[in-house]
């Protein structure tokens, strides 16, 4: 038997769809080798627990792992049994829900979600991030018997929460966590655990629109940017295409994660990108774009199961996070030589570039997909030319 000389015990009618899964998921057959060895182990102590497949559970692999350590005869750990568990709930074999149910904190932020995306409608990846603000917001209110506690919730409390949370974040950053902060506290106001609005005392952050100018990569910037990407290994061709896009498209980081084969019109030579607000905009594809994605799909390893564009280099492979895009911008950064930068100064970068030859700010919304022509108006500040022409002399002072 592949992974193990020795029979795996309870698990045995697993580990060929086990391993097939792996290196479908893109596991190298020294790693599945090495998992399936684990499998072994762990099924021939389930044999002498007497304990079915359908009982596994993380806390039994827990036991097990302690179990193994005691005896001094391996180091396996519970992340090593992570993807086998994912495997048996896929098959349908381990229930998607541990047994002995939830903890009180699991079970709130289950009815948090539900709350974000079905009474509120809101997008996924806002609801994830919402979810993130719920987790760490209420892990600070578990009680030693792993109640939630809010109830002697207090505005002191939160706006301690917040000084702790944005003291290192930047103005935009700790905005974006206030507005995180008061959708949960409506939320536990609404459903009865807290007895007031605690939403309306958390302090507003200090800042004011256009203070500053919007800083740009420069064309020559991006093209250190996009030379630095070595495009004869697929995590170069991959990080060219996702730089290709932000610099040419003006494509925000989240747009570029949830792409899908099917966004790409190659026949019309158009790009469906699914921005802001669930709203969809189609394209123009450059052909230099096109050729960048076309390269990444080339050598693309093949996935069954999802239509993303972009996936991760290392197994598992799965899509790409929505944080992926600024990442691979870091890593050219530090490759060029350059200080480092987001993946939002490419589509700064983008604007001005078009400012600069002549583009009118009503086009370069419509590139950006602006929902509002004042969010473009801030570019008309980096356009010093045309300001220079309508500015007055400084009094005593001649042009």
């Amino acid at each position: 038997m592949t992974g193990t000389r020795r029979k795996p015990g309870r698990l045995g009618p697993f580990v060929d769809g086990y391993r097939s899964w792996l290196l479908g998921l893109g596991y190298a057959p020294e790693s599945a080798t090495r998992l399936l060895t684990g499998l072994g182990h762990l099924g021939r102590w389930m044999e002498c627990q007497d304990m079915a497949p359908e009982q596994l559970s993380r806390g039994r692999i827990e036991d097990f792992v302690q179990a193994w350590r005691a005896g001094g005869v391996g180091s396996w750990g519970v992340r090593s049994f992570v993807p086998l568990l994912d495997y048996l709930r896929e098959e349908g074999t381990v229930p998607l829900a541990e047994p002995g149910g939830e903890s009180p904190l699991e079970e709130l932020l289950g009815r948090y979600h539900r709350w974000l995306a079905t009474d509120r409608a809101l997008a996924p990846r806002t609801v994830a991030r919402y979810e993130h603000m719920g987790r760490r917001f209420l892990g600070r209110l578990v009680a030693p018997d792993g109640a939630v506690r809010a109830e002697d919730l207090c505005g002191a409390d939160v706006t301690a929460f917040l000084l702790a949370e944005c003291a290192p974040l930047a103005v935009g950053s700790a905005k974006g966590r206030v507005a995180d902060l008061r959708v949960l506290l409506r939320f536990l106001y609404l459903q009865g655990m807290t007895p007031r609005f605690l939403a309306a005392a958390v302090p507003p952050v200090a800042g004011w629109r256009d203070t500053t100018v919007p800083a740009g990569l420069t064309g020559g910037d991006v093209e250190r940017l996009l030379g630095s990407c070595d495009r004869s290994r697929l995590d170069g061709v991959r990080d060219f295409a996702i730089l290709m896009l932000l610099a040419r498209l003006g494509l925000r980081s989240a747009e570029v994660s949830l792409l899908e084969l099917g966004d790409v019109d190659w026949r019309a030579g158009e790009i469906v990108v699914c921005g802001k607000a669930r709203r969809q905009d189609r394209l123009p594809l450059p052909a230099d774009v096109g050729q960048a994605i076309a390269g990444y799909l080339a050598a693309r390893p093949p996935r069954a199961g999802t239509r993303r564009l972009f996936l991760t280099l290392r197994a598992p492979v799965r899509p790409v996070r929505p944080g992926v895009a600024g990442e691979v911008v870091l890593r050219a950064c530090r490759r060029a030589g350059l200080p480092p930068a987001r993946a939002h100064r490419l589509r700064h970068g983008l604007a001005t570039q078009m400012l600069h030859q002549g583009a009118t700010l009503a086009e370069i919304s419509q590139v950006l997909r602006h929902s509002d022509l004042a969010t473009t108006a801030v570019y008309a500040k980096v356009d010093l030319a045309r300001l220079r022409q309508v500015a007055r002399p400084w009094p005593g002072d001649s042009r």
